[in-house]
């Protein structure tokens, strides 16, 4: 009898397991469909910058004295950032000065030269005056005439020196005034201030050296307007503008979406990834932000509110068309769907479910998918 007995066990053995794979329920999660708003989003990846950025260096080679300011401090419009040594540029000055002086104590003294040169013609004049009248008379000779001629060419001739000599010094005093003015504008460049209200972001140069114009010394940004740089697919462009609503995620500050609105398109896409970028002004920033932080933002298309939704990981995909599993008292069951509006987790159902109905997917990561008519438990 043991061989019966062992194929009997072994009969009950095998019937017992195909009724608990018959019979057996597939571990599921579950979700009800349900209305409400939905919005659609272009997602893009960019930095946090500042609208405006200045590198602050100086405008005249000289050695550096003074750096007033570190990188983190806010500061003023006309605050002073940094000095550079004036010695030599006040020498400069103090020269400007004395031959400025120089060239208008040459004016004053042709001037004077001037005022003898008109006395001395005024006299030729009229003693030529006195002899051409006594020659008409025939009361003196003709050398007399002579003279008197030559004697007032003469003096026109000195006056006529004496008012280029005049020119010529004013010339010297303008050249002494811009001089001076050049000297003084680079005594004003050796104090480096702030272009306006601003944070100081990095410091690039100490006291001890020689800094070159065009050299960065720090750099400053304007923190009234702060703004994400986004790239963002090319296939976007025709659905976004300026004032779109947008949420901007900050790596730093990943619990926490900030509110912010499309401020500008940019009109240029690269040619390697096929995107654009796009600033997001941001209205309100996390409490520790840097200037180039990665942040991700997603930018409202458009909007439903009142939207038959399911989540984007419960569609499944048969033969290039969308469905679901609704849960059939502990039964999953396929449905086609038509889709709608696809938000970054959530899509809308146009057609194919009703609002309430419960739909579920695998619960376990490497459970096979559901099939139509599956006994499931919702976990």
């Amino acid at each position: 009898m043991r061989p019966y007995i062992k194929g009997f066990i072994l009969l009950s053995v095998v019937a017992a397991g195909l009724a608990w794979f018959k019979f057996r329920r597939s571990p599921v999660e579950a979700v009800e469909a349900r209305t409400g708003p939905l919005a659609v989003e272009v997602m893009g990846t960019g930095t946090l910058e500042a609208r405006i950025k200045t590198t602050i260096s100086p405008r005249i080679q000289e050695h550096l004295d003074e750096v007033l300011v570190d990188q983190g401090d806010a500061v003023k419009e006309g605050q002073l950032l940094a000095k550079l040594n004036d010695s030599d540029i006040r020498a400069q000055i103090e020269v400007a000065t004395a031959a400025l002086s120089a060239a208008q104590a040459g004016v004053m003294r042709i001037k004077s030269a001037e005022t003898r040169a008109l006395a001395v013609e005024k006299n030729a004049r009229l003693n030529h005056q006195r002899i051409a009248a006594l020659f008409s008379k025939q009361m003196v000779s003709q050398e007399a005439m002579d003279n008197a001629v030559e004697q007032l060419h003469t003096a026109e001739a000195d006056v006529n020196q004496a008012r280029a000599a005049i020119s010529e010094a004013e010339g010297q005093v303008v050249t002494a005034q811009k001089t001076l003015l050049y000297q003084q504008q680079r005594l004003g460049y050796t104090r480096v201030v702030s272009p306006y209200d601003g944070l100081v972001v990095r410091r690039d140069r100490d006291p001890g050296g020689v800094v070159v114009p065009g050299g960065s010394l720090m750099l400053l940004i304007a923190t009234n307007e702060l703004w994400v740089s986004a790239w963002v697919n090319e296939t976007a462009a025709s659905g976004l503008h300026v004032g779109q609503p947008a949420r901007v995620l900050f790596r730093s500050a990943e619990t926490n979406m900030f509110v912010g609105e499309v401020a500008r398109l940019g009109r240029e896409t690269d040619r390697e990834t096929r995107e654009f970028l796009v600033n997001v002004r941001v209205h309100e920033l996390p409490l520790n932000w840097t200037v180039g932080q990665r942040v991700e933002v997603f930018i409202e298309t458009r909007r439903s509110e009142a939207a038959l939704t399911v989540p984007q990981n419960y569609i499944v995909w048969r033969e290039g068309k969308p469905g679901l599993f609704i849960n059939e008292e502990g039964i999953a069951r396929w449905r086609e769907v038509t889709l709608g509006l696809q938000g970054h987790d959530k899509a809308e159902i146009v057609k194919g479910i009703a609002a309430g109905q419960q739909v579920v997917r695998p619960a376990l990561p490497k459970q096979a998918a559901l099939t139509d008519g599956q006994r499931i438990e919702v976990k």
